[in-house]
Formats: C-alpha cells, structure tokens, sequence
C-alpha cells in the first residue's frame, strides 16, 4: 500500500519507507462556525479530502513513492467567533506546525505539504512561515499548498477551467455570487453537498444573500454583526456539479504545485498567498510593533530628562 495512515504506522514500518521517495501530507484546519446550515468542521473536510485526493495522485502518478497522511490538526487564527469555534492563537499554530515539520525532518523525511481549508489570512501566513521555517532550518521542501490556490480561485482567475469541467457556462448569477464568495456561501455549500450532503441543513435554499462591502469586512466578527448568521455570499445556489467541477479544477493546479516542488523546479515562496507581504499579517508583527513603541517611548523619555 502506497497511501499510509502515520497513526497506524509503527515506528519500524515508518522508517523503512524511502526518505526520497516519501511525502508526508499534514491537514490543517480549524473548527469554525459556518453560518447555520453548515457543520463546524467545513474547513477540515476540505482540507482532509484534497489531502487524501492529492496522496491518491501522487501515488498513481509517481509509482514507487508513498505518501503518508497525518491525523488533522484542528487548529486555526483569524476564525469568526461563535458558539463551537475554537480559535488558536496565530503564533500557536505556526508553532505547532513548525514542530511537527522539525519532528518529521529530524526523521529523515524531506517533502512535508500543509492541506489547508481555511482562508483566514493570518492562519495562511502563519501555515507559509511554518513551512519556509523549517526549510530552511533543516534544508528540506515543506510547503503550504493552498494559500495561493484559494486565492487565485476566489478571484475567479479559473473560471474557463471551471466552465469546461461542469460542461456549462456559468451564469451571470453564478458569476457574481462566488466573486462575493468568502464564508459558507456559494462553494463551501456546494462542496458539502457534494462529500456529506447529510451534514448540511435541509433549510438553506431559504437563506438570502450576504454581501458586505470592503469597509465592513475589515471590521472582526463582521458576518455576526447585527443580526448576521455568519456567512458571506449565496449558500441558496449552491450545486454539488459546481463543486464537483471545481474540486477538480483545484486539484489539478494543486498537482501541478506539487510536482514541481517534488521536482525542484518550483520553489515554496513562490507560491505563498499575497497576504504573506502584508507585515500587518505576519506572526511578529505585533510584538514588534510593540517592542518597537516602547524603545521609541524610551527614547524620548530619556530625551525629556
């Protein structure tokens, strides 16, 4: 078997695998609420299933090598609080991360990837510092898959792909819901319907639009702000074939990213989310704003001695 559990695996039984011909592929996702018709675990779902999705891939395409999936880590930042979220502080989960990909590498294992299901921007940059952490520490390839990917999809920059793979055009409708898809809307309705159709409330083809403009996404918890069920965009759209459609589009990018990193051609930090640039975003940020504020408040009270 090519496709292995790591919690199943004894320690011998993992050591004998060939450390150049083994992926370990960690899930990573929050437990988040996602509106009222959808369960907690949206996020890791997803992340589980295109982890599982890109190991069977892999395995098929490269024949020889194993992939190893790790047991999910329910841990997220920059999640919208409510009841059942649980929201892991930004430097925690890079952290962990970073001490998962440490363990892994000390073994002798040198292509670790993230599946991530989340899009909170911070928990992106956080899984991208984790990855590029080690890295460098240890000389390996560890590399969040998704970052870029979600964003480059949200902005519709897949829609031809998308189209040819449903058979159809995507109506105007279509066009502009997921152009406002953020959170439980559009896709992540669709795709639920399409994995665990039992997990989605039968109610939601009743729930309207939620479209917030930029100015208010800016502001925390804003899809449970004012009476908001804490979602943003058109769940009452959702289709499984869109999903279907998508999922596949996805996962095909996603191979590409993988064997070129597999290969030596793509390099990690070059397919980090835009928000990595961002210093507002980064794990240190705040710390050294503040450190920063405290020299500079001693400065000028040594100054006004």
């Amino acid at each position: 078997m090519s496709v292995h559990l790591l919690e199943e695996l004894s320690t011998p039984a993992l050591d004998a695998l060939d450390r150049s011909r083994t992926v370990i592929i960690l899930t990573v996702s929050p437990l988040e609420q996602h509106g009222p018709h959808l369960p907690l675990g949206v996020d890791a779902f997803a992340a589980r299933y295109f982890a599982e999705a890109i190991a069977e891939r892999l395995v098929q395409a490269r024949p020889g090598w194993a992939v190893v999936l790790a047991p999910t880590l329910h841990m997220g930042s920059f999640t919208f609080h409510a009841v059942g979220t649980v929201t892991i502080r930004q430097r925690a989960v890079r952290d962990t991360v970073i001490d998962y990909g440490e363990s892994l590498a000390r073994a002798g294992f040198r292509y670790i990837l993230v599946s991530n299901g989340h899009g909170g921007p911070g928990h992106l940059v956080a899984l991208e510092e984790a990855a590029g952490i080690v890295s460098r520490r240890r000389g390996i390839t560890m590399a969040s898959l998704t970052g870029r990917l979600v964003w480059d999809f949200l902005r519709g920059r897949h829609l031809p792909e998308i189209e040819e793979a449903l058979g159809r055009p995507l109506s105007g409708e279509e066009r502009s819901a997921l152009a406002e898809d953020v959170h439980a809307g559009l896709w992540e309705t669709s795709f639920m319907l399409w994995l665990r159709p039992d997990l989605v409330d039968a109610d939601f083809r009743a729930l309207s639009a939620a479209a917030y403009p930029l100015h208010h996404r800016l502001a925390p918890n804003y899809p449970l702000r004012n009476g908001g069920l804490g979602y943003v965009g058109h769940p009452a759209l959702a289709d499984p074939a869109f999903a279907q459609a998508t999922t596949e589009v996805f996962l095909s990018r996603a191979m590409t990213l993988v064997e070129g990193l597999l290969d030596g051609r793509i390099r990690p930090a070059e397919r980090r989310s835009p928000f990595f640039a961002i210093p507002f975003f980064r794990t240190n940020f705040w710390p050294a704003l503040g450190g920063a504020a405290a020299l500079a408040a001693i400065f000028v009270w040594s100054r006004t001695r």
